[in-house]
């Protein structure tokens, strides 16, 4: 059974290696139409295609990096992935800092620094595997793709990609939508007010991600175990850890809103626009714990397709209602979010049911 990881593993890598670098053809063409959707002009506009640009380089090594992690997790090592994060982390923090603060490079110090880090990473990553870890060792003969087999893999993966696809596309209109829902100083400040907000949010997200992949490694490895009873606890527990964090965070995020708005801008505007609608999506914080951590359980049984169609309709939701009452309606910031509203009310809803059905658990992987 090892070999057989090992072999999945080091064909994982190599296909990695190739979404890397599809994604980053892909992000450096859509780059200028990112802007341009973002409502970018002039200088803004230059800036943001060359960050945008400079960042999908990073991506080539992230993706590799991603994948073997994930690798390590699924053979029950969480020890290394957290410690090779732990380095990218470090390095991009002092990368950033020197290009910014002694390079004086600006922004494009943040990037590059992001840059560093993921290649960096990457590098250390594969020199942990070529050495061996947990039982997993990259070989050159078993990177080479083996077609007949990898069409395994592509069945998982291909729908989660699809699903980061969705999502990252479904962001970058929403910035667009959140772009226009006012002119001059007022559309500004809703964007800015809005960037604020999904800064903070992190406090939700990536702590729902790390429960999420902790969950989703539990739950493989009772399916193979063969104790789909202990796989569908395990996901309920998951959620219910989570779900506790994320109700202490909605309440400082509720009380705290007008001091987290004057500590993030000096703008007034922008804490005027923001707090009101940060207070409902305080509210909303156990909403996105809960998807977050029931859609990496049903991806750790293999059942990718269901998350897909669980974002694509979530983004739809998020576009349509932003749109319609952000615009349309006049309603400003508040009603571009109520599309954000009901985008993760559905996803709450619609991940919870899924797993509870448990028909994940007859996923053929």
């Amino acid at each position: 059974e090892l070999k057989e990881s090992n072999h999945y593993a080091n064909q994982s890598v190599s296909l990695a290696a190739i979404l890397g670098l599809l994604i980053f053809a892909g992000l450096w063409g859509l780059a200028p139409y990112v802007a341009r959707w973002s409502n970018m002009s002039g200088e803004a506009f230059r800036v943001t295609v060359t960050y945008l640009r400079t960042d999908a380089f990073g991506h080539t090594f992230m993706s590799v990096t991603l994948v073997a992690c994930a690798a390590l997790r699924g053979v029950g090592d969480m020890r290394t992935p957290m410690v090779l994060f732990a380095i990218i982390n470090g390095i991009n923090v002092v990368a950033s800092c020197v290009l910014v603060f002694g390079l004086d490079w600006g922004v494009h110090g943040i990037v590059c620094g992001t840059v560093i880090a993921r290649t960096l990473g990457c590098f250390v990553t594969l020199a942990v595997l070529l050495r061996g870890r947990s039982g997993l060792v990259l070989r050159r003969n078993e990177l080479r793709i083996a077609w007949s087999r990898t069409w395994r893999i592509l069945r998982i993966g291909m729908p989660a990609a699809a699903d980061g696809a969705i999502m990252w596309t479904g962001h970058f209109a929403f910035l667009a939508v959140v772009s226009r829902v006012g002119e001059g100083s007022l559309g500004q400040a809703s964007l800015a007010a809005h960037i604020i907000a999904v800064r903070l949010e992190a406090l939700t997200y990536l702590p729902a991600i790390a429960w999420g992949m902790a969950t989703a490694t539990m739950i493989g490895q009772s399916i193979g175990a063969q104790k789909p009873k202990r796989a569908k606890r395990t996901g309920h527990e998951g959620v219910l850890q989570c779900g506790l964090l994320s109700i202490v965070i909605a309440v400082l995020f509720y009380f705290g809103a007008d001091w987290l708005y004057s500590q993030m801008s000096l703008d007034q505007q922008v804490r005027d626009v923001g707090v009101a609608p940060f207070r409902i999506l305080a509210l909303l914080q156990p909403c996105m714990a809960v998807s977050i951590v029931y859609i990496w359980a049903l991806r750790g049984a293999g059942d990718t397709r269901s998350p897909m169609v669980i974002t694509f309709v979530g983004v739809l939701l998020r576009l349509a209602l932003g749109y319609y009452f952000g615009i349309v309606r006049g309603g400003g910031l508040m009603g571009a979010w109520l599309g954000m509203y009901g985008d993760m009310l559905w996803r709450a809803l619609a991940s919870a049911v899924r797993y509870a059905r448990g028909a994940w658990l007859r996923t053929d992987v």
